[in-house]
């Protein structure tokens, strides 16, 4: 687009202070006249600039003034190539991106700002496992949510095949996992993208809600689905010193509530269903005990059970 390219132009005549039409046809990749009449463009709209003919001539800002597009601090220049240069790495319009950025900020802060870019490397891949990928539909959905297309979404749910009218209103990454955050007959809803089986637009626009927080709205996605996920609770006893390797693996749903008087720790474990809480504690065998309630007590049991069936003799037999 044209005005993306005026001020491109202006960028570059604010990092070089003085260019030619054709270092501007050069570095935008178009013809001398096109850069010609850009700059001729940039005067007429009131911007002060002015040609200086010769042979060391070219256009400038008036007086050398400096057009600062950014309006960034060096601090926060810093902070945006710290968050952007990693989320930029694997992707080539990223890059490019990154460096038409760097050009547009004040000579003084871009030494620090390439820096920045190149001290942080994203690898979203825990132990022993492979980077998730991103849903094949993401980029047709991002393109809806910025663009405020509305959508028929192909959607699975319970193993079902269904189909949705959304409007796009945010998309979320989770840990790897996409969610689209949408507006629906039903009210806002939150649809996982590597359920999402086709993205069809309708032909028609939408507006975002102006009281819309994207973050705000997604906490509380985070918070009710937590509430969901900790329906049931578990009292279990483990030593102190393996406390740590709980929480970590249990992540919010484990809590310390203190000593229990024997040397070991009282920890409470949620999760959905009874079901689920013995099956995320049969590993540790004796490591910790079951306090209460019973039904996580009588599922561990048979899950104990089951496996002595499943491999009775094994070891002998070995």
């Amino acid at each position: 687009m044209r005005a993306d390219r005026l001020v491109a132009v202006l960028l570059l005549m604010q990092t070089r202070g003085r260019v030619t039409a054709a270092e501007v046809a050069a570095e935008l990749e178009i013809s001398v006249a096109t850069a010609r009449r850009d700059l001729e463009a940039l005067g007429r709209a009131g911007v002060p600039v002015y040609p200086q003919p010769g042979r060391n001539g070219g256009w400038q800002l008036v007086g050398g003034a400096r057009t600062d597009l950014t309006g960034l601090t060096a601090g926060e220049a810093r902070a945006l190539f710290l968050l952007a240069g990693p989320a930029a790495g694997g992707v080539p319009e990223g890059r490019s991106a990154l460096r038409k950025l760097v050009r547009a900020l004040p000579k003084t802060f871009r030494g620090d700002a390439e820096a920045a870019a190149d001290s942080v490397v994203l690898d979203r891949a825990g132990w022993g496992a492979h980077a998730a990928a991103a849903p094949p539909l993401v980029a047709a959905v991002q393109d809806a949510v910025i663009r405020r297309d509305r959508l028929r979404l192909g959607y699975l749910r319970r193993g079902e095949q269904t189909s949705r009218v959304v409007d796009p209103w945010s998309l979320v990454d989770k840990d790897g996992i996409w969610y689209l955050v949408a507006g629906t007959d039903r009210g806002r809803r939150t649809f996982r993208l590597d359920r999402v089986t086709a993205v069809e637009p309708t032909g028609e626009t939408f507006d975002r809600p102006a009281d819309f927080d994207p973050t705000a709205a997604w906490r509380e996605t985070v918070g009710a689905m937590e509430r969901r996920r900790a329906a049931e609770s578990a009292t279990v006893l483990v030593a102190a010193h393996l406390v740590a390797v709980l929480e970590h693996q249990q992540g919010r749903h484990c809590t310390v509530i203190g000593p229990s008087g024997d040397g070991r720790v009282r920890v409470r474990i949620t999760a959905p269903t009874p079901r689920m809480i013995a099956q995320q504690l049969a590993g540790w065998g004796t490591e910790l005990e079951v306090v209460e309630p019973e039904s996580v007590c009588a599922e561990l049991a048979r899950i104990g059970a089951e496996l002595a069936a499943r491999y009775r003799g094994t070891a002998s037999s070995s």
